[in-house]
């Protein structure tokens, strides 16, 4: 029983996730709260950067703000969702652009969720862990 348990765990801490977000307040709750529940974090603080992480690792999920530095979290994703090699990774959208046109446009560019900022924690790691399997 012991070496089941010990085995999901080192599965589960294996899952990394990329942040895209430029508050930094927003960043540091984001990412402390995903470590405390057993995931690895990459952080971005704008569009740029989170390109440039994407080259040097494929996350097992991708949190986005939507008002980012340079590109939108929208443009980001729809690069993402048409390429071959990262298409697959789910994306989840953090916003304070959260109507429903907002979520609606997240939908049809291929995000997998859209969480409305001030972020829930418990609603954070529920959808994220819904997401990644």
């Amino acid at each position: 029983m012991l070496l089941i348990f010990l085995q999901k765990r080192f599965d589960f801490a294996m899952n990394t996730v990329l942040v895209v977000e430029d508050g930094l307040t927003d960043l540091e709750l984001i990412c402390n709260c995903l470590q405390q529940a057993g995931y690895s974090v990459i952080k971005a603080k704008s569009s740029e950067e989170a390109e440039e992480k994407l080259l040097q690792s494929q996350p097992d999920l991708i949190f986005l703000d939507v008002i980012l530095p340079g590109k939108s979290g929208f443009e980001i994703c729809r690069e993402i969702k048409s390429n071959p090699a990262t298409n697959k990774i789910p994306v989840i959208f953090c916003s304070t652009k959260n109507s429903e046109v907002d979520k609606l446009w997240g939908n049809m560019l291929g995000g997998d969720a859209y969480l409305s900022k001030p972020i829930n924690q418990d609603e954070l790691v529920v959808t994220v862990k819904q997401l990644i399997k």
